[in-house]
């Protein structure tokens, strides 16, 4: 009763979740009519143009009159309109490339894209948290897949360093191509990845990087163009630039931006472009839109406007919440970031309270995560007012205490006259009294009980 929890609005800062029952014991889930209004934290709604924009959703409409819902056909055949065109030469002057590649799906993009890179004699060598799109795209490549450690650039340079000197597995010959796979934003983690450390090191061993931005294109940077813009790294510098248009951009599909030598390989023997159906008409003008917006195109400050109010709520919450005694990961200017849960109990009991209480949250654990490594991730949304985020954090606070996954001291909040605020759980734990938790090691009062990664 967790998951696959169904909505019936749209994915903006407050969604109608539709409510479910169950009279077998949660084997099966019945629907009904009812719906509950809910802080959504769970959507990738990063910049708010899930819901109905006032320069994008005009545009989208007039599409949808003009080409009609889908093209029908790949892009080889008769899947190519003037939006199509249109939106890769934007993509790529966004991105800071020569050309790109839209595809109608985000997750096919790595999975279609990585075998037709990289052929027998190459060499793979993958983050250990990278996305699964990416992982099964370098199984499908059948080529040799190496793993260093998470965000690791030293481990990174002693895998390198020991390939280049040992070959390929039994002919020793030298490795013909090798690629290496990083995020920008690790979906999972919210941290931000150490490219220019990785550039340097992949530099020096004349190593391609591959760079998946699903997470960081348009939500990160001065202007919303990723990673590369926030740490300063040129984009030339990247050989191959991947990304999403479900998060930030409020749409579908996903794109590769590269040079226009790779581009055009690409088009002629990737199977996302030769085979699947075109990425659907209004969903690429509501692309092409929303980065209108971003740049200031559409003659207002609203993108600028967007991109500040996504930074300012994901520093605000995240702090807020580690001031509460949550272990929370992901880096600064983040809008993922995960309240660590650990034990699997309580993962079910960390969503339902929090959806009594009209907070949507997403929760992760095994086989997506390590089983003693369960979560729930927060997604922040520039559309989130800062009295919507208080919301969320009481909650959150009240659930935290009631379930026992605050593994840090609070940091004490002093009212006007001095005395802590707490919370009336928190309250009865520190009096003694029992209550829903007291069963549980009051991890407030405890150091021995922290819990570290």
């Amino acid at each position: 009763d967790c998951v696959s929890r169904p909505i019936a609005s749209a994915p903006h800062a407050w969604i109608d979740v539709v409510e479910r029952y169950s009279d077998d014991r949660f084997k099966t889930l019945k629907r009904t009519t009812n719906t509950s209004k809910c802080l959504n934290l769970g959507s990738y709604n990063y910049l708010g143009f899930a819901a109905s924009d006032e320069y994008c959703t005009p545009r989208v409409v007039e599409s949808l009159k003009k080409f009609s819902p889908s093209t029908c056909s790949a892009r080889v055949d008769g899947g190519t309109t003037i939006l199509h065109v249109e939106l890769e030469a934007c993509v790529a002057k966004f991105v800071g490339k020569p050309a790109a590649m839209v595809t109608g799906m985000g997750y096919v993009t790595n999975s279609s894209v990585l075998p037709v890179l990289i052929r027998k004699g190459g060499l793979i060598i993958s983050d250990s948290l990278n996305h699964n799109s990416i992982v099964n795209g370098a199984r499908g490549s059948g080529v040799v897949v190496r793993v260093f450690q998470h965000n690791t650039p030293s481990h990174l340079e002693e895998v390198l360093r020991e390939q280049i000197s040992f070959g390929q597995p039994r002919t020793r010959r030298p490795w013909k191509k090798i690629i290496v796979v990083v995020e920008g934003i690790y979906s999972m983690e919210g941290e931000l990845c150490k490219l220019p450390e990785i550039v340097q090191v992949c530099k020096k061993y004349r190593a391609y990087i591959y760079l998946d931005e699903a997470h960081s294109i348009g939500a990160v940077g001065k202007s919303g163009r990723g990673v590369c813009e926030l740490l300063g790294v040129d984009t030339a510098d990247i050989d191959i630039m991947m990304g999403t248009f479900s998060k930030s951009f409020g749409s579908c599909g996903g794109y590769i931006a590269a040079s226009k030598e790779i581009i055009e390989y690409l088009k002629l023997s990737c199977p996302a472009h030769l085979y699947a159906t075109a990425i659907s008409p209004p969903a690429a003008q509501q692309i092409i839109s929303s980065i209108r917006v971003i740049l200031g195109e559409d003659g207002s400050s609203r993108g600028v406007q967007k991109l500040t109010s996504i930074r300012e709520n994901s520093n605000f919450f995240r702090s807020e919440l580690e001031k509460m005694g949550f272990q929370v990961l992901g880096d600064i200017d983040s809008p993922v970031m995960s309240i660590m849960l650990y034990n699997p109990s309580k993962v079910p009991a960390f969503s339902r309270e929090c959806l009594k209480r009209n907070v949507a949250v997403v929760i992760v654990a095994f086989p997506a995560t390590p089983l003693l490594l369960s979560r729930a991730r927060i997604c922040i949304s520039a559309s989130h007012t800062r009295e919507d985020l208080l919301k969320a954090l009481e909650v959150i606070s009240e659930v935290g205490d009631l379930v026992g996954v605050k593994y840090f001291h609070a940091d004490p909040k002093k009212q006007d006259d001095g005395r802590v605020k707490m919370s009336p759980m928190t309250q009865s734990l520190r009096k003694g009294t029992r209550s829903v938790n007291s069963s549980f090691p009051n991890f407030l009062e405890d150091d021995s009980c922290r819990i570290t990664l």
